[in-house]
């Protein structure tokens, strides 16, 4: 028996369920699921090979796969940018590696920002999530003594969901602490 990460199991048998319910699809292959999760940073472009080689180690270990680095298309002489100069790091999780990521992202690192009040309900108009982190020390693998230098990470969580409200539903249900509107806070308070 292969085994099954926690966050799977529970869009199986507990998620999926709630949406075909919920929304009536007839086919379980109209219910939405995540297809991928792309973690990115950028690196300042005029940083030495030391502190990309941190940048990249500190993404592997919080994704658990070795990052592939980006390079600028083209050369802008006002931020000082060559053309074919690393200026970040991303990586694209899919399967397995994907669903404990994001496990580790909501039950342990976003509960473990100081005064977090939920992440912003928005969603990009076609069903998939952007989540911007401005510490990656929130995550429990990286190790505060060998951090040099903070880096800020994008999430980027994509959905087959086909509207914002599908992908939303999608992932409150996996436990994603969404904050709630100004409108749904003035009117629970009346």
């Amino acid at each position: 028996m292969s085994y099954v990460p926690t966050l799977k199991k529970l869009y199986t048998e507990q998620v999926a369920p709630e949406l075909v319910k919920s929304r009536g699809y007839k086919n379980k292959h109209q219910v939405p699921k995540i297809t991928k999760v792309v973690v990115n940073t950028g690196i300042d472009a005029e940083a030495d090979k030391n502190q990309i080689a941190d940048v990249q180690r500190d993404l592997a270990q919080i994704t658990g796969q070795k990052p592939v680095l980006t390079k600028s298309k083209k050369a802008i002489s006002n931020f000082k940018l060559r053309q074919g100069q690393i200026v970040g790091c991303c990586v694209t999780l899919r399967s397995n590696s994907m669903w404990e990521f994001l496990y580790r992202l909501l039950a342990v690192a976003l509960p473990s920002i100081r005064d977090f009040r939920g992440v912003s309900p928005k969603l990009d108009g076609q069903g998939n999530y952007n989540l911007g982190i401005t510490d990656h020390s929130i995550f429990p693998e990286i190790n505060l003594e060998a951090v040099k230098k903070h880096m800020g990470l994008d999430i980027t969580i994509v959905t087959t969901a086909g509207s914002d409200d599908e992908g939303r539903e999608l992932l409150r249900l996996l436990g994603m602490p969404f904050r709630r509107s100004e409108s749904t806070k003035t009117n629970t308070a009346a």
